[in-house]
């Protein structure tokens, strides 16, 4: 009998992972073999140690850089084995424990260097990574948001885009995400730790505090948006395939998914699951955006419409530009060329690179 959500994993993410660092054959490597479900998590970390393995050669003989990318990609190979893998939190935990330790391991080898960023909030932490350009700073900077599912140590490559245009990125752990998911519940306010994150950045010497910016994928563009409706210093935005409201899509969204944000959110039961995605909207904020927008947004989206980024783009108040792809699925990580690099160049436009 088939596995319907290991089914739905490999049919689902197999372009995001690869376009996020994961090697195409070591996909197929790892996924070929599987038969269950369950046995996800294992495949994926026993392909990550593989990783390890060559960072620790490579530090050993001098190679210190590419130390530092074997590192990276370890973690972000345990973190696609515990992405969607809520029903074992056991499991689960001891996978993202070995992202985390794994990015950690490559941030002082990588190039630029990362600096790991603790934030006190709401009794707990949020944790990003700062990467700063090379040369005197303050530099402009970009807070990198994930979505349901996604981490920090899923971004080296979008980090890239816009460290190779002058910018400064932060990749950004929230309530309900990687380091902060043990602790601290999805939440529809993002303003609230938007606005944590935003102090603690300008505190910084290598962040130009005037220039700031935000980029967030899937549900991170839902978050990205929130903040951005706030009275922050925000320059620019970009919002990519999230959703205008979570609880409109509740009931097409696939079962993984789901089983994650009802996790995630702390709720009691899949009733009050939907019943919280009913609070993840933008109606109301929308129109609260005046720091300029770009929504980018695929046509073959399966989980959240392309209609509800054109929703967003309309309402917002300040200048805003839609991106509409008709190839692209969601995340629209099956034709990044066509966005990844315009958004990055949109940003530094905004930014003043």
């Amino acid at each position: 009998m088939a596995d319907v959500l290991l089914e739905t994993a490999i049919a689902n993410w197999e372009p995001r992972f690869t376009a996020n660092g994961v090697d195409a054959s070591d996909f197929t490597k790892i996924t070929r073999g599987l038969e269950r479900w369950d046995d996800w998590c294992a495949a994926w970390c026993a392909g990550a140690e593989d990783h390890v393995e060559l960072g620790n050669i490579a530090r050993s003989e001098g190679r210190h850089r590419s130390a530092g990318e074997h590192f990276a990609q370890a973690a972000t190979y345990f973190h696609f084995g515990k992405f969607l893998f809520v029903h074992d939190q056991d499991q689960a935990k001891e996978a993202h424990g070995r992202a985390v330790a794994s990015l950690n391991e490559s941030l002082d080898l990588l190039d630029p260097r990362g600096i790991r960023e603790e934030i006190p909030f709401d009794g707990a932490k949020l944790v990003g990574i700062l990467r700063a350009p090379l040369g005197p700073g303050p530099h402009p900077t970009v807070v990198l948001i994930p979505g349901l599912d996604s981490t920090k140590e899923e971004f080296r490559l979008v980090e890239r885009a816009f460290l190779d245009r002058g910018m400064a990125t932060f990749a950004l752990d929230g309530p309900g995400q990687g380091e902060a998911e043990w602790d601290l519940a999805i939440r529809p306010d993002w303003e609230v730790p938007g606005a944590a994150v935003i102090a603690h950045l300008q505190s910084l010497p290598d962040v130009d505090s005037d220039r700031i910016g935000l980029w967030g994928v899937s549900l991170g563009g839902y978050y990205a948006a929130r903040v951005a409706s706030a009275d922050l210093p925000i320059k620019g935005c970009v919002a990519l395939a999230g959703p205008y409201n979570l609880g409109a899509t509740w009931a097409k969204l696939n079962p993984l998914t789901r089983h994650a944000f009802e996790v995630r959110s702390f709720s009691k039961s899949p009733e009050a699951a939907a019943r919280l995605a009913d609070d993840l909207t933008l109606d109301g904020y929308a129109k609260r955006i005046t720091a300029p927008l770009l929504v980018v947004m695929g046509k073959r989206d399966r989980l959240f419409p392309w209609e509800d980024g054109k929703r967003l783009a309309d309402e917002a108040a300040g200048p805003s530009r839609l991106i509409l792809l008709e190839e692209g699925n969601h995340g629209c990580a099956n034709v990044i060329y066509r966005h990844r690099p315009l958004a990055a160049d949109w940003m530094a436009a905004q930014l003043g690179v």
